[in-house]
C-alpha cells in the first residue's frame, strides 16, 4: 500500500524557512518563470546556451518572468533589451536570436571589463561599479533604461541592498525593496541595473543609487521608507542574497525553470590564512550552503508535487499550491545523460 501523505503545516516541511516573495498573491499563477543564477562570465555564457535551447523549443516566448542575479543578469539584460527585435514566428521561435542575443554576449565574453574597471576606479573619479556600468553601456545597452524592457515577459534584475539586507529589484514597471518602498516607472539606465546585480564583492561592490524621497510611492515600504535608505541606496551583487534568482519567481508562478551556473566548490587541505583569501573562502562556503538549501527546496517541491498527485491530492488545496511546483533544474555540473531522455541532445 502506498504511503499516505499526511497534511502538515507548510512551515514544518523544511528545517529552514521556505523561499517567500513580497507579493499580494497568496497562490502562484499559472505560468512559467525562468531563473538565471550568478557565476560571472561563466554564468553569462552558460545561460546563453540555456536561452538558446529554450528558443529552439519554442519556450522562450512562453515565459512570463525572467528573474536573474549577477552574471545571469547580463544575459537577461541583453535578452530583455532586444526582446522586441527578436522576430518571433508562428512556432514561437525567435528568428533574430543569434544576431540580437548570441553575438553581443559572445563579443562581451571576449572582453575583460572588470580589470579595466578596477584600475579606472582606483585612479579616476567614480566607483569601480560605475565603471563596470559604463562598460555595459558601451558594449551592450547604450543609453537604454528600464523602460526599454518589455512589459511581458517581466524581467526582474535582482541586486542585494546592503542597508536593508534584502533584495532590491529592478523592473520595467518599478524598482523596489519591500522594506524601503517602490519607485514606479524608473528611468535608471539598464546598464546600471545590471552593474548593481553583478557587483561582486569586494572589488566591484558597492554600487550606489542616488534618489529623492519623493521618488517613492507614499507608504509603500514596510519599515525603512526614510532617509538615508530612500536617498542613498547601497547595492551589491544579487547573488549575495539569492544566488539562484529564485526569490522573485517562486511565489508568483507555478512552473519554475532554474539554470544554475554555480561552480563546484573544491576541498582545501590547507586553507589559506591570509585575511583576503581566508575571507573569500568563508564567503564561498556560505554561498555554497545557501545555494544548496535553495536547490534542495526546489527539487523537493518537484518531487512532492509528483507524490501528491499520485496519491490523489487535490491540486487546489493549500498544501499543494503553497509547497509544490512544476518545472526543471539544470546546472553547469549536470550530466544530461542522467535524465535518461530519449530525445536528449548529443553530449560529447
Amino acid at each position: 500500500m502506498a504511503e499516505k501523505l499526511i497534511p502538515i503545516d507548510v512551515r514544518a516541511y523544511s528545517p529552514v524557512d521556505l523561499t517567500d516573495t513580497w507579493s499580494k498573491h497568496k497562490y502562484p499563477d499559472k505560468g512559467i518563470a525562468l531563473c538565471l543564477s550568478g557565476g560571472g562570465y561563466r554564468a553569462m555564457l552558460f545561460h546563453l546556451g540555456a536561452l538558446w535551447r529554450l528558443n529552439e523549443l519554442g519556450y522562450l516566448k512562453k515565459l512570463k518572468r525572467i528573474s536573474s542575479v549577477s552574471g545571469g543578469s547580463i544575459s537577461a539584460g541583453v535578452l530583455g533589451y532586444n526582446w522586441s527585435k527578436l522576430d518571433f514566428v508562428g512556432t514561437g521561435v525567435a528568428q533574430q536570436f543569434d544576431d540580437k542575443v548570441v553575438k553581443p554576449i559572445r563579443k562581451l565574453g571576449s572582453t575583460t571589463i572588470d580589470i579595466s574597471a578596477v584600475l579606472k576606479g582606483i585612479f579616476f573619479p567614480g566607483s569601480i561599479a560605475d565603471k563596470v556600468g559604463n562598460a555595459y553601456s558601451k558594449y551592450l545597452f547604450g543609453r537604454a533604461t528600464l523602460q526599454d524592457l518589455p512589459e511581458e515577459p517581466r524581467f526582474v534584475i535582482n541586486a542585494s541592498n546592503v542597508q536593508s539586507g534584502v533584495l532590491w529589484r529592478f523592473m520595467q514597471s518599478y524598482m523596489a525593496d519591500y522594506r524601503v518602498g517602490i519607485v514606479e516607472n524608473s528611468k535608471i539606465k539598464l546598464a546600471k541595473a545590471v552593474a548593481a546585480s553583478s557587483a561582486c564583492p569586494p572589488f566591484l561592490s558597492p554600487l550606489r543609487l542616488t534618489l529623492k524621497e519623493s521618488d517613492f510611492v507614499s507608504d509603500s515600504g514596510k519599515d525603512l521608507q526614510f532617509k538615508p535608505f530612500t536617498t542613498n541606496i547601497v547595492l551589491t551583487d544579487g547573488g549575495v542574497y539569492d544566488n539562484l534568482g529564485l526569490e522573485t519567481a517562486w511565489k508568483r508562478y507555478d512552473t519554475i525553470l532554474v539554470s544554475d551556473a554555480g561552480g563546484q566548490m573544491q576541498a582545501e587541505a590547507k586553507p589559506k590564512r591570509g585575511w583576503f583569501r581566508h575571507t573569500f573562502r568563508v564567503r564561498s562556503i556560505t554561498d555554497n550552503q545557501v545555494r544548496a538549501l535553495r536547490k534542495r527546496q526546489l527539487i523537493e517541491s518537484f518531487k512532492l508535487r509528483k507524490k501528491m498527485l499520485e496519491q490523489g491530492e487535490n491540486p487546489q488545496s493549500d498544501l499543494f499550491r503553497l509547497t509544490t511546483r512544476d518545472g526543471a533544474y539544470w546546472g553547469i555540473r549536470t550530466d544530461i545523460t542522467h535524465y535518461e531522455l530519449a530525445d536528449a541532445l548529443d553530449c560529447p
